[in-house]
């Protein structure tokens, strides 16, 4: 709009002009006669169809563009600002589902620390188990050798007596059996 402005102070400027140049009798650039007032009508006409029928619908599209990009501004600022609260919600997310993981982990490290104490208890309780009974088998075991060993030297005895009896004992004789009865007894065991 400015320019046209511009461009209508030149041309009244030169108008102005030559109406000074031929009042002084000398021909100039725009002669003032009826032809320019027709010519001056004719531009006013142009101008003023050019503005309704170019400029305002040019300057309409204009506003119309600048406020579809605009609202097109104001849209991607809100889908930056959706896309940031939706990352913060990831993150919190994230955040709670590793704290979630950890105290799921140190659950289970808590049970299997459990079980490896009840574990290693067991088999302590069951070493035990074993060594006693085991202790009570030598104790038995023991105590049956000793009954067969002095059922043995209870026969042997019988048995060297028996032969004493059945000769006369002289003292090398009763030495003699007595030694095979110790002889006997040292083989058995």
């Amino acid at each position: 709009m400015r320019r046209v402005l511009v461009l209508c102070a030149f041309l009244l400027g030169a108008l102005v002009t030559g109406a000074f140049a031929s009042e002084g009798g000398g021909e100039g650039l725009i002669n003032f006669d009826k032809s320019l007032i027709i010519q001056a009508v004719n531009f006013l006409l142009l101008l003023f169809l050019l503005t309704k029928l170019l400029y305002r619908p040019l300057m309409a599209k204009m506003d119309e563009r600048t406020q579809a990009i605009k609202k097109s501004l104001e849209e991607a600022a809100a889908a930056r600002a959706e896309a940031q609260r939706e990352r913060e919600e990831h993150a919190a997310k994230i955040q709670a589902a590793l704290a979630e993981a950890q105290a799921i982990r140190a659950a289970a490290l808590k049970e299997a620390a459990e079980e490896q104490r009840r574990l290693v208890e067991a088999a302590r309780e069951e070493a035990d188990r074993l060594v006693a009974s085991t202790k009570a088998e030598l104790a038995q075991d023991t105590l049956r050798a000793r009954q067969e060993l002095r059922q043995e030297v209870g026969d042997l005895a019988v048995q060297v007596a028996e032969r004493l009896i059945r000769r006369s004992l002289r003292d090398d004789d009763h030495r003699r059996i007595v030694d095979d009865a110790i002889a006997r007894l040292g083989r058995t065991n």
